[in-house]
């Protein structure tokens, strides 16, 4: 029952106060319908705090739940951006010629050096060089030159293989290092491992300030990160059995529970918490998180003391109607009531201050509203790490060759290399304003675009990863040029955006393709179609952040992105499934002729 419906109750109970005294001086002592209210009353009061209880507690339980998943997938998506962006050291590093000429020669005298200048703009913890007995011979930390790693798992798998090793095993001081590995060749034949340590300690050390407790398994189900660090190097069943003594009031909570709150997931320090479990797609690692009640029993225990309030004042009316026995005690009840109306007049006053307290909660929702934003901003945040990823991996190629033909004496063709890495950086510029124009429009300037170049120029974005997944492109484009007003990055994007989301559909293909058809007519129509398993849903697939893809794999804004843009070029971007299976996504913009040239 609201506090309005319980003022409203007393008001009532005082208006009737002098025909319960007529009553009560006519016929003595209360009957038994006056009893049988009052115990209605009771069982009314009983039933409408359970139920609140049992309402209010699966809403905030259902509300801390959905921001722990939140918090969750934020966390994984910082630990796998953080083990991709250091995977592609170790390959770049290991043809390094600087390090190639030093392990030949012998001559290590600038190779710490050169480790120490890199290590600041990887980010990595540390960087080491081994030569082929597994001795270091350069490293970022100068004490540990001269340490032999023959031993060592990262040292013996990274000869080994052909690819860069990735390697965790625990420190002596506690915790875990996480490696990667790859070995040095020069002329077919292993000359030495370059071993880049990955910082993820870092992340603990951002989670000690948290309520939450947080933990990260590996594929074995062992505990490898943890704001707990005793939970280390256990399984997650051992760690949450591995708890110090409980004392007297901890006992209690763990026998009793809560009962404002809903059955726990588990037990931590004695007290009921919610576990979250989740997937970082690395090499079968999980995470965990446990949060608990106490949130959920400040919102709801708020309430129900407001209630219980409530139906107190009335009991303690009802009470007080059924101590007047006699008609000799009419006079003493009459100044009772007015006794009354100053306690309602009172209560209207603190309803009023209840009310003012409620509008401090909205206020405070609108707060929470706020940092839902600032959540949303981190996906976006996500969003640019995913645009970026392929111009940055190609820079990194294009610098590669160039330091390569610098070593070489041709710096002619290494201009060339760093005019193509000038190229991608403006392209990094194009996308960053494009994803600022997400969420406000802003006016640029149009010009002819051919479609043709701009999808050429797309393609050969993609390639490294169309040849690393084998796609077979079909393409069927006009004999004459498909040119319309637009920005050429703008639509540039789109159809990486595009050709991404159909090398992604066709993921579980065993051989997939992807037809590319270029029309022209009324309007330039490109039509992208893969044979991958289509779309489910249709309806949703242009609103943002929804995605099929699994966490950590995509935000969901490429496609809103995407339509936003067609639309603002004059144009509409449309998705149906195939009638052989797989999905078709279609650009249609203007054509540019003389009547669209004249109006431009």
């Amino acid at each position: 029952m609201s506090l309005k419906r319980a003022g409203r109750t007393l008001r009532a109970m005082s208006r009737t106060e002098d025909t319960m005294a007529d009553r009560a001086r006519r016929s003595g002592p209360l009957s038994w319908r006056v009893r049988l209210a009052l115990g209605l009353l009771i069982v009314l009061a009983v039933a409408t705090v359970w139920v609140t209880n049992l309402l209010l507690t699966d809403r905030f339980t259902e509300t801390t739940r959905n921001r722990a998943e939140l918090r969750l997938a934020l966390y994984s998506g910082n630990i796998l951006s953080e083990l991709r962006r250091n995977a592609i050291v170790p390959q770049l590093l290991a043809r390094d010629p600087a390090l190639i000429g030093a392990l030949n020669s012998g001559d290590f005298s600038q190779s710490s050096q050169r480790l120490i200048s890199y290590v600041d703009e990887i980010g990595a913890a540390s960087l080491m060089l081994l030569d082929r007995d597994g001795r270091t011979v350069a490293a970022t930390d100068r004490n540990r030159l001269g340490e032999g790693h023959r031993n060592q798992s990262y040292f013996v798998d990274a000869l080994r293989s052909n690819t860069t090793v990735f390697t965790t095993q625990p420190r002596e001081a506690g915790g875990y290092s996480f490696t990667y590995s790859r070995r040095v060749e020069s002329q077919n034949s292993a000359i030495g491992v370059i071993v880049v340590e990955v910082d993820l300690a870092k992340f603990e050390r951002a989670w000690a300030g948290i309520t939450d407790a947080v933990a990260v398994m590996n594929s074995e189900g062992t505990i490898v990160l943890a704001t707990e660090p005793r939970w280390r190097g256990r399984t997650m069943g051992e760690a949450l059995t591995r708890q110090p003594p409980e004392n007297a009031i901890e006992r209690a909570i763990k026998a009793t529970a809560d009962w404002t709150a809903l059955p726990p997931d588990a037990y931590l320090r004695g007290e009921a918490v919610m576990r979250i479990d989740g997937r970082i797609p690395f090499r079968g690692w999980t995470m965990a998180t446990f949060t608990t009640y106490a949130s959920v029993r400040e919102k709801v225990n708020a309430v129900l003391a407001l209630e219980i309030m409530g139906f107190a004042l009335l009991a303690a009316l009802a009470f007080y109607a059924l101590s007047r026995k006699t008609a000799l005690r009419m006079a003493l009840f009459q100044r009772e009531s007015v006794e009354l109306r100053k306690l309602n007049a009172r209560l209207h006053r603190e309803i009023a201050e209840r009310e003012k307290v409620q509008k401090d909660l909205a206020s405070a929702e609108q707060t929470l509203e706020q940092s839902s934003k600032l959540a949303a901003l981190g996906e976006m945040s996500a969003a640019v790490s995913h645009e970026l990823n392929q111009p940055l991996a190609a820079m990194k190629t294009y610098l590669a060759g160039a330091r390569l033909l610098l070593n070489r004496n041709r710096p002619d063709e290494a201009l060339t290399a760093f005019h193509r890495i000038d190229d991608l950086i403006e392209r990094m510029g194009a996308i960053t304003r494009q994803l600022k124009s997400y969420a406000r429009k802003g006016q640029e300037a149009l010009s002819p675009v051919d479609l043709t170049d701009a999808l050429a120029s797309a393609l050969s974005m993609m390639e490294p990863q169309l040849k690393a997944r084998r796609v077979r492109i079909t393409k069927i484009l006009p004999d004459e040029p498909a040119r319309v007003m637009g920005d050429r990055m703008r639509i540039e994007q789109v159809l990486v955006n595009l050709l991404r989301n159909a090398i992604d559909a066709t993921k579980s293909v065993r051989d997939p393709e992807i037809e590319i058809i270029l029309a022209t007519g009324e309007t330039a129509t490109l039509s992208v179609r893969d044979n991958g398993h289509g779309i489910e849903d249709l309806d949703a697939l242009f609103e943002p952040f929804y995605t099929t893809k699994q966490p950590g794999d995509g935000t969901g804004l490429g496609l809103a992105i995407s339509s936003q843009i067609v639309s603002d070029l004059g144009g509409r971007l449309t998705a149906r499934n195939g009638a052989e299976g797989g999905a078709v996504f279609e650009m249609q913009l203007p054509v540019l002729n003389e009547k669209t040239r004249a109006a431009e």
